[in-house]
This record gives C-alpha cells, sequence and structure tokens, in this order.
C-alpha cells in the first residue's frame, strides 16, 4: 500500500514563502513521477507541478511558472515544492500524488494513482 503524506502548509503573508513536503512509503518511489495538485474553495482541483521519477523533467502550471519550485529526493523518498512570492490566490489544499506508469509527466489527476490527505495553505493579503 502506497502512502503519501503532505506537510509544511499554513498561514503566509502575500509575497512570503513556504515549502510544502510529501513523504512516500510502500512503493519504489523512484518508479513514480510525482505531482502536486490544489484546491480552492469552490473549484476544482487543478495541476500544479510535476516532476519525472528520475528528477531531470518538471513542469508547472502556467499560474506558478516562476515562483513554484518542485523537487525530489529519491534517497528519502520526499517531494518538495518551494512556494515564493505567495498570492491570496494560492489558497487551496494542495495534494501530492504520485503516478507510477512512467509515461511521461501528465497534469490530468486522473492518471495519478496514489494522493496524500493534503494540506492547507493560506495566503492573507
Amino acid at each position: 500500500q502506497v502512502q503519501l503524506v503532505e506537510s509544511g502548509g499554513g498561514l503566509e503573508q502575500a509575497g512570503g514563502s513556504l515549502r510544502l513536503s510529501c513523504s512516500v512509503s510502500g512503493g519504489i518511489f523512484s518508479r513514480y513521477a510525482m505531482g502536486w495538485f490544489r484546491q480552492a474553495p469552490g473549484k476544482e482541483r487543478e495541476f500544479v507541478a510535476a516532476i519525472k521519477w528520475t528528477g531531470g523533467i518538471t513542469r508547472y502550471a502556467d499560474s506558478v511558472k516562476g515562483r513554484f519550485t518542485i523537487s525530489r529526493d529519491n534517497a528519502k523518498y520526499m517531494v518538495y515544492l518551494q512556494m515564493n512570492s505567495l498570492k491570496p490566490e494560492d489558497t487551496a489544499v494542495y495534494y501530492c500524488a504520485a503516478d507510477p506508469r512512467r509515461i511521461g509527466i501528465r497534469i490530468d489527476q486522473n492518471e495519478y494513482d496514489y494522493w496524500g490527505q493534503g494540506t492547507q495553505v493560506t495566503v492573507s493579503s
């Protein structure tokens, strides 16, 4: 059973930074593409960022490009999301997810098999 646990969310002022972490257990982490998604109140869950299983290739939503950075440590079974220059519209529950198919970096949440429980990020203006 693959389990994902996010941490690092909280309340931050606009312009500030937060770093989200996601620990993975119960599977072979180095085989998974990893993604971060978010869901704001009253909105559908949306893609934020993803990273290839080797860590060499990343992909970002236009709304976070240049502000957020996804990274991973395969030795520690961890994936991170560094969020800088936060905006109030970044307020959401953030989820990490794992895609075991190794086809590419996908932005469709339906391609991800395993999900964490989410961590709340609130950005005040």
